[in-house]
């Protein structure tokens, strides 16, 4: 990315987000807390590879790079130093661009299903060329382990992939008419065109792939778009439009702006966007009254629950290392970490003594240190907030079977049990690094636990029995029900969403583009030649 001047120029406030994206109150300076230790810029070792971000990043608004300011500040989220600075639109900035991606609506359209799919296949390679510089983003900008920040950028490739198949895979239907004599001679196809322009809005946890997940399958589909990142983590989807500047996508077919809470309600709001797409936290739903006649489709949370059978199907040191790692990755900030581990009486002992010992030996420290499992959470009043979730808890009766002291934005993985089901730890969504154990006796009262949540995203059942996994699959209230893992599994083509406050409708490419095409329907009649 081009470095950029700096300015002092003013501009409102940057957005913040709490649990799973939610925004919150705006501040300009991205504040993450100081955590234990710091980072230190310039070239890492004998590779030679940059550890710094550029100076300076540029918003994009109708395709182009515009370096308005440099107003927006991104922390080192371990460091808690100054990264980078990002420039911040304005409402005039998100007003211009909606207006773009209105007028752009034509031409995107009519771009060819297969020269989308030649952009996509080009952020494919661009992507891949870039993997370092990427995961490096992540790891400044979320604090995200150095591990996992490549693995995000696997997916970002894998999901515009995918996107670039079905690109020109976008079908219709034929459908036969001729019910009864007085529909003779009449035939019916149905084709699937872009709904139009769409506004998207994306959390801090996953800065590439939620912001994948909407980008792409928008391409695939032929419709412009207007996005704002999470202004605490901007960077990696301004490096996705830069990739996209590359292309030969039609004037005003997209924007990426940093912005205020208050200048993005236009996202919200404005009736020439035809579809809002939200993921974040429950502020969603206020956010859904306020679209009017627009399509809204919301990912909004969990509190992931997750079976361990009296059988479960597999070792019982697999089941504590899925656990561990659902749980527990980037520091639980995953609307389907595991946060509720219900186990059959019979194991419960054993699978307590085992997860117990493996989460006091997660390593917590620098994100870019390879061996780090436990890295930043996203600010400081944020790992509070986990810690007040705990300390309430063990008030009211849990007992703490690891953990420890945080420090900033630092905390370290914790696990209780007895944890009363009324509990904040137990309801809502922690969003961190902390898991609840409880056993059951009989599998129907683990689903129905299970259930006892408002929210209902995805569940993982570790079953041996055939009977128990179907049971599970009819009647655990969620988005999906993974079998033999953990609720965490995700694969980016698979449908993706859940039910109750987790929000409506879903993703996964194919989901998303049928969400950003609507069905027109075409009638001919065929009239009987003249004898």
């Amino acid at each position: 990315m081009p470095r950029q001047k700096k300015t002092n120029a003013g501009s409102p406030a940057a957005g913040t987000t709490g649990p799973s994206g939610t925004p919150g109150k705006t501040n300009r300076s991205d504040k993450a807390g100081k955590a234990g230790g710091t980072a230190t810029p310039g070239k890492s070792g004998a590779s030679g590879r940059r550890d710094r971000l550029a100076a300076s990043y540029p918003y994009y608004l109708a395709n182009r790079a515009v370096a308005a300011n440099t107003d927006l500040e991104v922390l080192d989220k371990y460091s808690g130093k100054p990264a980078t600075r990002v420039a911040f639109a304005d409402a005039g900035a998100v007003r211009k661009a909606i207006v773009a991606a209105h007028k752009a609506r034509p031409a995107m359209a009519a771009f060819p299903p297969d020269a989308r799919r030649d952009v996509l296949e080009h952020c494919v390679r661009r992507f891949g060329e870039r993997a370092d510089e990427l995961a490096l983003a992540l790891c400044i900008e979320a604090g995200k382990p150095i591990s996992d920040a490549r693995g995000e950028v696997e997916r970002l490739i894998d999901t515009f992939r995918i996107a670039a198949g079905e690109a020109t895979r976008i079908g219709g239907d034929v459908i036969e008419l001729q019910l009864s004599e007085r529909t003779r001679g009449y035939r019916g196809m149905v084709k699937r065109v872009p709904i139009g322009a769409c506004g998207f809005i994306t959390p801090f946890n996953f800065p590439l792939n939620l912001v994948a997940h909407k980008v792409a399958p928008a391409i695939a589909a032929g419709c412009p778009f207007v996005l704002k990142p999470a202004a605490k983590t901007p960077v990696g989807a301004l490096i996705i439009a830069g990739v996209l500047a590359e292309t030969d996508l039609p004037k005003g077919a997209f924007s990426v702006l940093p912005c205020s809470n208050d200048d993005a309600a236009q996202l919200v709001e404005d009736e020439r966007l035809a579809l809002l797409s939200f993921t974040g936290g429950l502020i969603g739903w206020e956010l859904k009254a306020r679209a009017g006649k627009k399509k809204v489709t919301l990912e909004l949370g969990g509190n992931a629950a997750c079976i361990i059978d009296a059988d479960p199907g597999a070792d019982l040191d697999h089941v504590v290392e899925r656990l561990v790692s659902g749980a527990y990755y980037q520091s639980g900030q995953s609307c389907i970490s595991v946060q509720r581990i219900i186990a059959h009486a019979d194991i419960y002992p054993a699978l307590r003594r085992k997860l117990k010992a493996a989460v006091g030996k997660l390593t917590m420290g620098d994100p870019r240190d390879e061996r780090t499992f436990i890295g930043p959470m996203i600010d400081e009043a944020a790992a509070e907030r986990v810690e007040q979730w705990i300390r309430d808890a063990r008030k009211a009766g849990a007992k703490l079977l690891a953990g420890g002291e945080r420090k900033g934005n630092m905390h370290p993985a914790a696990l209780l049990e007895g944890v009363p089901r009324d509990a904040a730890l137990y309801r809502k969504e922690a969003f961190g690094p902390v898991a609840c154990m409880e056993p059951f006796d009989d599998f129907d009262d683990a689903l129905a636990r299970a259930n006892d949540s408002d929210f209902g995203l995805q569940a993982g059942v570790f079953t041996a029995s055939l009977s128990h996994a179907m049971r599970a699959w009819d009647r655990l209230d969620v988005g999906g029900v993974v079998v033999g893992d953990i609720p965490s599994f995700r694969v980016d083509n698979m449908p993706y969403g859940g039910v109750r406050d987790s929000g409506l409708g879903r993703e996964g490419v194919k989901s998303a583009i049928e969400d950003m095409t609507e069905p027109r329907l075409l009638v001919i009649r065929d009239h009987p030649a003249p004898l």
